[in-house]
């Protein structure tokens, strides 16, 4: 794990093999606990910790906004940019996006990604805005209705590639200091947090959900009436921004 570089997956392997063999030692079914030498600060090397820059000035996310509205490049690129911050989920669960993922026909729209595509093991419930299922619709001809929502200008059968995002927001005028793909979660979070949204609300739907198996099947649904609310909320939001004479403020909808 440590020659892989995810420190934070290794330190909590190794917490959790502590805690098994201090009990298994105190129900005596050993001797020592072998992870005693291990514990200590210099075990491990500490996580480098990588920075997502994400805008979070509504006069720049704006700006930003309306730069995604002229973007020059492809259809498919640009739609990906529109759809990215009304669902603000990560790159890699963005790109890989597949038509059967999505029910648009309901009366609550939403996007069911499943677990093996998602970082934490478990699957996720995105509720689609009316601002993200109109995007979709105009994909849908284009490149449904089957296989990815946002192919490679290349080759169909694959994903648009990993830089494709950052490399169009360059293009619309923004630095790896200013945006990237990843951040638009940070957007997300740190907006709807200053707006006075639930934080556990907030964060099931960032997807930072609990690791065991058995919360995990619980709360893949967790708050999602609300979610619903905060979504729409925001989509209503990013609208108001990239319109700048309408500016909406972005409030906890009231239940």
């Amino acid at each position: 794990m440590e020659d892989r570089n995810i420190i934070d997956t290794a330190r909590r392997a190794l917490a959790e093999q502590d805690e098994l063999f201090r009990a298994a030692k105190q129900r005596k079914y050993v001797k020592v606990n072998p992870v005693a030498d291990l514990r200590g600060p210099d075990m491990l090397p500490r996580p480098k910790v990588k920075h997502h820059a994400g805008v979070t000035d509504p006069q720049q996310l704006g700006a930003l906004l309306r730069a995604i509205e002229v973007y020059p490049g492809g259809f498919v690129v640009r739609q990906a940019l529109r759809f990215a911050p009304l669902v603000f989920v990560r790159p890699g669960e963005l790109r890989e996006a597949q038509w059967q993922e999505f029910n648009l026909e309901d009366k609550q729209p939403e996007w069911r990604i499943p677990a093996e595509r998602m970082k934490m093991g478990e699957h996720h419930i995105v509720p689609l805005a009316h601002q993200a299922v109109e995007v979709l619709r105009e994909l849908y001809s284009l490149t449904g209705p089957e296989g990815y929502v946002f192919p490679s200008v290349r080759n169909a059968s694959r994903p648009m590639s990993d830089n494709t995002i950052n490399a169009a927001l360059r293009t619309c005028g923004f630095t790896a200091a200013q945006q990237t793909g990843h951040g638009f979660r940070t957007t997300a979070s740190t907006l709807l947090n200053e707006q006075g949204w639930n934080p556990d609300a907030i964060e099931r739907q960032l997807a930072h959900g609990p690791r065991d198996k058995v919360r995990a099947a619980y709360n893949a649904a967790q708050y999602l009436v609300e979610r619903r609310r905060m979504m729409q909320a925001w989509a209503d939001y990013l609208g108001g921004l990239r319109h700048k004479s309408n500016v909406v403020p972005l409030r906890r909808a009231v239940s």
